[in-house]
């Protein structure tokens, strides 16, 4: 079960040599190399915020969130190299619940003002949201302290973006149209 949340949508797994370091578990290190590709995506994505987004609050939490991605990836990496599994990418050019997809950030990139904010928004809720999933995963079936420690500071820093892009969604009008790409992971994550 928990190996299928971690790769949901992914059938590929690490299968290199090496094994994981003694603390590490299976869960450990298929939670590492699964948060890597999937914070990469989203710091593409809030990367291209300055020259997009209409809205300076929005741009502001862009830039904060781009941020604290970029020092979970330095984490996320370091753990990885603590494990001893080599960093095979098996998540590569994949695209699994919450992952920004590279359609999305190919559309993203074509776009700016309101169309881009609302892609941003409903990007970060979806990916907030499978962060925190994957998160609780790993503490609950993580072996590594390092591992369920970084777990913890991530789905930690992950309810503090959530909450305030909730409160700028909450502040902005409602836009019509399809459900948002956070309804759509939800869905998915209840059919594991």
């Amino acid at each position: 079960m928990v190996v299928a949340l971690l790769a949901v949508g992914c059938t590929s797994q690490p299968t290199a040599g090496a094994s994981p370091g003694p603390a590490f578990n299976a869960t450990d290190t298929a939670w590492i190399l699964l948060m890597i590709p999937m914070a990469e995506r989203a710091q593409l994505l809030t990367d291209l915020a300055p020259s997009r987004t209409a809205d300076p609050d929005l741009a502001e939490l862009a830039a904060k969130t781009g941020s604290a991605l970029r020092g979970d990836l330095r984490r996320l990496r370091a753990v990885l190299r603590l494990s001893g599994v080599p960093d095979t990418r098996p998540h590569e050019g994949h695209t699994m619940p919450g992952m920004v997809s590279l359609g999305t950030l190919e559309k993203a990139a074509a776009t700016d003002g309101q169309a881009f904010d609302r892609i941003l928004t409903d990007a970060l809720r979806a990916g907030f949201t499978q962060f925190r999933l994957l998160c609780a995963e790993e503490q609950t079936h993580g072996r590594a302290d390092e591992a369920t420690e970084l777990a913890t500071a991530i789905a930690r820093s992950t309810a503090e973006q959530t909450t305030r892009l909730d409160k700028l969604r909450a502040a902005r009008p409602a836009t019509s149209g399809t459900p948002s790409q956070a309804t759509a992971v939800k869905g998915q994550v209840r059919s594991v």
